[in-house]
């Protein structure tokens, strides 16, 4: 077994099924994706893998030049109380780091996550990379590197939409880049 059929393996025995392929040419990367970073989000600035902490737009793009392949996963959740997203999504990405780690341990030495939110995987991020408590484990996001989400999860069929409520359900996407 080689290829994607030993991948999909490992991801259906770390139990991710809603999984889509596409080549990496497909991922569209936009500097108002950073814009929207910089000047909309509550954060910018306060993760070590989020703006400005993390590459330019053009090492982004060249970074996604390296590899031909990537593993677009789903996760589909709604919820009655909208802070419940944080404790999902930290614990969504604490298993895909698990999940990188088989794949890279199967020979995929490329093996590169971006989570599906903002990394939070400590309490208090200390906001740099320098100061991060968590270098090996921290990733981030599609969005810190430029990644126009909707545009490229439209590629592989997946649903993509701004939501109006809190109480909506929400499509969120994880990119696992495999060569």
């Amino acid at each position: 077994m080689t290829g994607r059929s030993s991948i999909e393996k490992i991801f259906h025995n770390h139990g991710y099924a809603d999984f889509r392929w596409l080549g990496a040419k497909a991922i569209v990367v936009s500097t108002w994706v950073r814009m929207k970073c910089t000047f909309g989000c509550s954060t910018y600035g306060t993760k070590g893998t989020c703006p400005p902490n993390v590459p330019s737009i053009a090492e982004c793009r060249e970074f996604f030049r390296e590899y031909n392949t990537v593993a677009v996963l789903h996760f589909e959740k709604s919820f009655k109380n909208p802070l419940g997203r944080f404790t999902w999504c930290r614990d969504i990405n604490k298993k895909l780091l698990a999940l990188e780690r088989a794949v890279f341990l199967a020979g995929y030495y490329k093996a590169f996550l971006f989570f599906m939110d903002e990394c939070s995987l400590c309490k208090e991020c200390p906001g740099t990379r320098l100061t991060c408590k968590n270098k090996k484990s921290s990733r981030p996001c599609p969005e810190s590197f430029g990644v126009d989400v909707f545009a490229t999860v439209k590629k592989c069929g997946y649903p993509a939409a701004v939501l109006t409520a809190c109480t909506q359900t929400m499509h969120r996407y994880a990119f696992l880049m495999v060569e």
